[in-house]
């Protein structure tokens, strides 16, 4: 299994390459689109922000690759390779 820090750093580049991807200049993107990104970003941050401390990475890193995977409309990315 791989240590906490190095399952973060992933994650936190498939958030950066979200961010990129939302944020360039390109046609209209299809608003449906935005509906489930939007969504498993929350539930992840939601998770993060559990006022007790408490959080599974395993839920974040779950609604960060969904995320990606509507965004770019490719099969969920393999976290752990």
């Amino acid at each position: 299994m791989q240590s906490e820090k190095l399952r973060l750093r992933k994650i936190q580049r498939l958030a950066y390459e979200i961010m990129d991807e939302m944020h360039k200049e390109k046609n209209q993107l299809e608003l449906h689109k935005f509906i489930p990104i939007i969504d498993n970003l929350a539930r992840a941050i939601g998770d993060l922000t559990d006022s007790t401390g408490q959080y599974s990475l395993d839920y974040v890193e779950e609604k960060v690759k969904n995320a990606h995977a509507f965004l770019f409309s490719k099969e969920k990315v393999d976290i752990y390779s």
